[in-house]
């Protein structure tokens, strides 16, 4: 069976778009090719800056023929009903079949469709493909229709087989297939042939282009590594700009270049970011003293001079960049020094939201939120609202107006600066994590009290003016807000009713609290958890005490993940059901008086023992939150609960036996109902 390469050749396409764009080449030839019939074993696309590369194995040299049938009229229907399925088939009348049915006869219509070449399905779906690409920008040049994301030049379309290949014919808007190309812009000289993929990777190679993403990608990494070991120094890992570096080059040149001594002083942090964003530079760093040291820059060309030229155009321009970061940080050390209620009194001229104020009115409600919450955190209260008061002031410094990104970890240099105490900050850049669920959580008590102030004050703020996510829209990210309210209440072990921090949402607290109980079920899951276990620990009082809630739903999950606890729910269950059929059946309550003496065998007289003997120990356990204890005794019960109900019938004749049995049931619900709602588990 023939393979099947198609390149598709044009001016630079952007890098961030160039991963995309190879796996949607991919999806849409091979869907189309499937759908039309023709089937292959394996599919590999590629991208470079200037083309995007399809390798197809194994396709089938045409599509099967296709036999269907199709049911239609009934022979004696109206005509027009009739010529309606002729043209819908094809066909005409004496081409259908008639078949005897239930109702009467009815026509029947054989429709066959012969395959065809695979050339010729091709050619229509690649050219489907290169009209409708979903480029996130396109341009349209020359006078004809077509829309590339930069001008395309040329495109192969060749399928190759043991005895040769054959281009697979195809025009659009003047651009013909063929099975040549071009290497390298400048080092690739004049195009060539090719005559399948194995002998393409070849002789891109050969013309300095580097055909595989991750190959550039390893190269970059392995000459950049291998050139700082050599001076004692170390490349910072950054994967996001290994891959959009790998994607400006097609022939991957490793140089390493000197950062100015004037700047060598700047915070680490700072220069690698001016670096990453401004030039595209890998920070170089010495692992001695963590300080930035060297850079490096991938060209995407030889030169005869060892790329001393390109390096002094690059040590050029990051001096200009540098010099505006210096002048950035020395300000606003100035500015931090002289005192960071400057910066804090500008936030009043920022908006935060329109319906709810300033950055500085919001600053002011962390504040406030944070002296209280001290108490839940173990913060010193003073402290903690002196760290919210300044948390967010670097928003109006000059480095983090340049490099939004930079936000917080600027506080932190800058609260140093101005002689703030480590631990206050340290808030300025902790308090916005956790930013998603790898994040690490803060643990520092001042941190977790103005994080938690931070996001609270964003939640309550949002829902009092009804601003909430709806589907999967979440301009102000409150799921995330909420998901690090959760993750730094568990993860620091606190103990606080969460209804009581909502009290800013008004009466939209209750809908919050029921939106922090999703996200809470949903944070659950990855750890193991199911919906349902959690739903019979919410049933509980004091549920909004996330930390015990969590304690509770762990200890039920370990015991539903035993024989006894299955059987357990089951039994309950059971007991649940009969009961609150005698209830309304009866129209009385049976939650009292069960007596021992008219126990009738020796089963019976075992469950009394056990629940008069379990259920205040279940109680002590619970008190005591050992709930792994309690859980335990509950699962204890099975056992007689199962021999009570092999051996008893509840709905007996005797009336008074038949009322202290279902008052027998209503004492299991109330002493397993101490635990967890054992009703809302599933199956």
């Amino acid at each position: 069976m023939p393979d099947l390469l198609i390149e598709l050749f044009s001016e630079e396409i952007p890098a961030r778009m160039q991963a995309r764009a190879a796996e949607d080449l991919k999806k849409k030839v091979t869907d189309g090719m499937v759908e039309a019939g023709l089937t292959y074993a394996h599919a590999r696309a590629y991208a470079t800056p200037r083309r995007l590369v399809l390798a197809v194995e194994d396709v089938l040299e045409r599509s099967p023929d296709l036999k269907e049938e199709r049911k239609g009229p009934r022979v004696d229907a109206p005509e027009k009903a009739i010529e309606g399925f002729l043209r819908g088939v094809g066909l005409t009348k004496d081409q259908l079949e008639v078949r005897d049915e239930k109702k009467g006869q009815v026509y029947f219509a054989m429709i066959q469709t012969p395959g065809r070449e695979a050339s010729a399905i091709i050619a229509e779906v690649l050219e489907a493909t290169i009209r409708n690409f979903p480029w996130p920008k396109s341009m349209r040049w020359g006078a004809g229709s077509l829309r590339w994301v930069r001008p395309l030049h040329s495109i192969i379309c060749l399928m190759t087989r043991e005895d040769g290949s054959e281009v697979v014919d195809l025009d659009i808007d003047g651009i013909k297939s063929g099975r040549s190309t071009r290497g390298h812009r400048f080092m690739g000289g004049d195009a060539f042939e090719v005559n399948n993929f194995d002998d393409y990777v070849a002789k891109l190679k050969k013309a300095k282009v580097v055909l595989d993403p991750a190959e550039r990608a390893d190269t970059i990494w392995h000459d950049a590594t291998n050139m700082a070991f050599a001076q004692g120094l170390e490349v910072v890992e950054d994967n996001g700009l290994l891959a959009e570096v790998a994607g400006l080059v097609e022939w991957p040149v490793v140089l390493m270049g000197e950062i100015g001594a004037d700047f060598l002083n700047l915070p680490a942090e700072v220069l690698q970011t001016s670096m990453k964003e401004h030039q595209k530079f890998f920070s170089v760093k010495n692992p001695k003293t963590g300080r930035i040291e060297k850079f490096v820059t991938v060209a995407n060309i030889e030169t005869r001079d060892n790329g001393a030229t390109i390096l002094a155009g690059n040590q050029k321009v990051l001096a200009a960049r540098l010099s505006d970061a210096k002048f950035f940080w020395e300000n606003d050390l100035r500015t931090a020094k002289a005192g960071m209620d400057t910066w804090v009194d500008g936030l009043g001229n920022v908006t935060f939201h329109n319906k709810l104020g300033s950055q500085k009115q919001r600053i002011e409600r962390i504040v406030a939120m944070a002296g209280e919450l001290a108490a839940v955190t173990g913060a010193d209260a003073e402290a903690a609202q002196t760290a919210a008061r300044i948390a967010k002031a670097d928003l109006q410094s000059e480095m983090v107006y340049e490099f939004p990104e930079l936000q917080g970890l600027m506080g932190r240099y800058y609260a140093e600066a101005a002689g703030y105490d480590a631990a206050v900050a340290a808030v300025c850049q902790e308090h916005y994590s956790p930013l998603g669920p790898s994040d690490d959580v803060p643990t520092a008590p001042l941190s977790v009290t103005v994080a938690l102030a931070d996001k609270l004050d964003t939640l309550t703020g949002f829902w009092a003016i009804d601003e909430k996510p709806t589907g999967s829209k979440d301009p102000f990210a409150l799921r995330r807000a909420a998901l690090g309210v959760i993750r730094l209440i568990l993860e620091n072990d606190l103990r606080v009713s969460l209804s009581s921090l909502l009290s800013a949402a008004g009466e939209a607290k209750d809908d919050l609290l029921s939106f922090f109980f999703d996200r809470l079920k949903v944070y659950l899951k990855d750890q193991g958890i199911r919906h349902d276990v959690i739903d019979a620990c919410l049933a509980m009082d004091g549920a909004d005490d996330l930390t015990l809630l969590v304690k509770r739903a762990k200890a039920l999950s370990d015991v539903l993940g035993t024989e006894d606890g299955v059987n357990l729910v089951q039994g309950y269950k059971r007991a649940a059901n009969i009961l609150t059929q005698a209830e309304e059946k009866d129209g009385v309550e049976y939650s009292f008086g069960a007596d021992p003496k008219f126990a009738e065998v020796d089963e019976e007289r075992a469950l009394f023992d056990v629940l008069t003997a379990t259920s205040p120990a279940i109680a002590a356990d619970l008190k005591a939150e050992d709930f792994a204890g309690a859980m335990g005794k509950m699962a204890a019960l099975r056992a007689p609960v199962d021999a009570f109900f092999e051996a008893v019938q509840v709905n007996t004749e005797n009336q008074t036996v038949r009322r202290n049995r279902l008052n027998l049931l209503s004492q299991i619900r109330q002493t397993v109902g101490q635990v967890a709602d054992l009703g809302r588990i599933e199956g």
